[in-house]
């Protein structure tokens, strides 16, 4: 056993899930050690309480697999984690982080002889049945090591995963990838607004997605969770407007920034998000105070 993934999210516990079932046993840990073990019973995986558990128990060079938050919870861990391991190791850092980051810590960790790969993975809670599409940078020899698990965890062992360059270009990818789904996103939800506001015909908004569905050219998976819910429910009353955003969508506009490269529809999309958490609000009470000042016009008040 050289394996071990350490957070047991959503995606981590999935994706031990799926090595489970391709037959790789692996080590696991979790900061609730209760979740490692309900995982391990399931699986047949080996629960380790610590990280120093983790690293004992598996087999040197060893591969330890991050998928944790960006930002202090995944530099915390490293940090516990680096004296642990040894020269000819691999961490995988398999959360949302930004390049940038990965390049900073393969250095550090190239410092001791410890091989670095960032691995951009999409797949949602989904991934466990259909397999996850898994981007990631690294080394020639770090991706030979990983091509196991790569196809275990993907799709198909031919379909669904790929080496996209040096350290940084998996997490680079995935953020690019993020971007376009936000813009994919918005387009669906300003299309379908349109046609629920467009009382006159009375429009079945699920037997539309249905439709798109089977040959035509907006046809996605997207529009499939679209379907499903949809037709459960079209007015969605007991949704509030609100959507979060994930901090690869700002990174992707920051980074048409830096290059100079017009990107309108992700930058938009990322905007909508933020005026859909009360980001506009103010900027609208401002509006509406500007054209009663030099028209007269009415203003709305809070609560009336």
């Amino acid at each position: 056993m050289e394996f071990g993934i350490v957070g047991l999210g959503r995606m981590g516990g999935n994706m031990a899930r799926r090595l489970a079932r391709k037959g790789i046993r692996i080590a696991l840990n979790n900061r609730s050690h209760e979740v490692s073990e309900a995982i391990a019973a399931e699986t047949g995986h080996f629960a380790c309480a610590t990280l120093y558990d983790l690293v004992a128990a598996l087999q040197a060079p060893r591969i330890v697999w991050l998928m944790l938050p960006a930002g202090e919870a995944t530099e915390t861990t490293l940090a516990t984690l680096l004296p642990l391991l040894s020269p000819g190791d691999l961490v995988v850092d398999g959360g949302n982080a930004h390049y940038k980051d990965d390049q900073r810590h393969a250095e550090a960790l190239a410092a001791r002889q410890i091989d670095y790969a960032d691995a951009g993975v999409s797949g949602g809670v989904w991934g466990l049945e259909n397999g996850y599409c898994i981007m990631f940078g690294g080394s020639d020899t770090a991706a030979a090591r990983l091509k196991r698990y790569m196809e275990a965890l993907a799709p198909t062992p031919a379909t669904g995963w790929l080496h996209t360059g040096p350290v940084g270009s998996g997490h680079f990818v995935k953020m690019v990838h993020n971007g376009i789904e936000y813009g994919m996103m918005q387009a669906f939800a300003e299309g379908f607004a349109l046609m629920r506001n467009k009382h006159e015909f009375d429009l079945d908004l699920a037997e539309i997605a249905e439709l798109w569905r089977h040959g035509s050219v907006v046809r996605s998976w997207l529009l499939d969770l679209s379907a499903d819910f949809l037709a459960q429910d079209q007015a969605l009353a007991s949704i509030e407007p609100f959507v979060a955003d994930s901090g690869e969508g700002r990174w992707t506009a920051l980074e048409a920034i830096e290059q100079g490269i017009p990107a309108p529809v992700m930058s938009l999309a990322l905007m909508m998000r933020f005026a859909s958490q009360g980001g506009n609000d103010y900027a609208a009470k401002i509006l509406a105070k500007m054209r009663q000042g030099f028209g007269g016009h009415a203003v709305r008040e809070e609560g009336k």
